[in-house]
């Protein structure tokens, strides 16, 4: 995959992520963060994991069986980072508005090389400091932020942008060592959904009419595991680790 590739990779991944605020606020109108959260995963797994059995079918044993403890350490470090970051987005959602929303789930961005110093000691290059900075701007341009107040959900919300900064760098670590990145996220899915249910029926009501009624919010909230098949292939050819270097 070339470096174009990947980088159009990563808008069409930055729409459907932008995109899918108003499914995610509009779809918990009859159902809480957990139960909106293990639908729409749920569905994200059936949807997926038939394409990872016809795409990556004779190569999942291998991949694992190369190192199977490596292997579950990582899809059990992205599957919790995974299943804390959409959750606290999602719960954040019920105390305050999709613009704070949108404007501190960024700050995964600058997160990530902080993130990456302190766990890996990798040492990002200088000129991604001046984009990380014009994302964060543009961002708040973009939200319409300045119309807005801090309210108690933002720091959810900041919380989440940390754990999705570890998802990120779990996934790059990941793809530096495996070749099964649709199977993979089939996986995490099945992981989320597993957790979210849990919880779900331990702190909700859990209605299947209800979520009947938020399909169609929970279809396209779906997207996030197509996102997630989109930043693996781009990390794949390892094009994040040729433009952390310094």
């Amino acid at each position: 995959m070339s470096k174009t590739t990947s980088l159009i990779c990563a808008l069409i991944t930055t729409f459907i992520w932008g995109t899918a605020f108003i499914a995610q606020d509009t779809g918990m109108d009859n159902i809480g963060p957990l139960t909106f959260n293990a639908s729409r995963f749920l569905v994200g797994f059936l949807t997926v994991l038939p394409i990872a059995l016809i795409l990556e079918r004779k190569k999942i044993n291998y991949e694992i069986n190369s190192n199977r403890k490596l292997f579950l350490k990582y899809l059990l470090l992205m599957g919790i980072s995974l299943f804390l970051g959409t959750y606290l987005q999602q719960a954040a959602l019920q105390y305050t508005n999709i613009a704070n929303a949108a404007f501190f789930t960024v700050f995964y961005v600058p997160l990530v090389p902080i993130l990456l110093f302190f766990i890996y000691s990798i040492k990002v290059h200088w000129s991604l400091w001046p984009s990380i900075g014009l994302c964060i701007i543009g961002v708040y341009l973009l939200s319409d932020f300045s119309n807005s107040e801090i309210m108690m959900g933002d720091a959810l919300v900041i919380l989440c942008s940390l754990f999705w900064a570890l998802h990120i760098i779990f996934a790059g670590k990941f793809m530096e060592k495996f070749n099964i990145p649709i199977f993979y996220a089939a996986l995490q899915a099945a992981l989320v959904f597993g957790l979210s249910l849990i919880f779900a029926f331990i702190l909700e009501e859990v209605v299947i009419t209800k979520i009947l009624t938020e399909y169609s919010s929970i279809l396209y909230a779906v997207s996030y595991l197509e996102e997630l098949l989109l930043l693996y292939k781009c990390l794949h050819k390892k094009i994040l680790k040729r433009l952390l270097q310094q």
